[in-house]
């Protein structure tokens, strides 16, 4: 069940503080791999197979 202090700012707090500066610089080198992937490899072939992975993982993306 959702507590009132179960907000992003404390779940951020949290991993702040359980995270090590290497854990959160992996993190972020991972989700800015991921979006540069997603917002510049547009290329047919490409994004039509990165589409079906996302089918064959069980994403639904429309």
């Amino acid at each position: 069940m959702a507590t009132a202090s179960n907000t992003v700012h404390s779940r951020l707090e949290q991993a702040r503080m359980e995270l090590t500066p290497t854990q959160a610089a992996v993190a972020l080198a991972l989700i800015a791999a991921l979006g540069f992937t997603l917002l510049f490899v547009q290329q047919p072939m490409l994004h039509d197979s990165m589409h079906n992975f996302r089918h064959a993982a069980g994403v639904t993306c429309h």
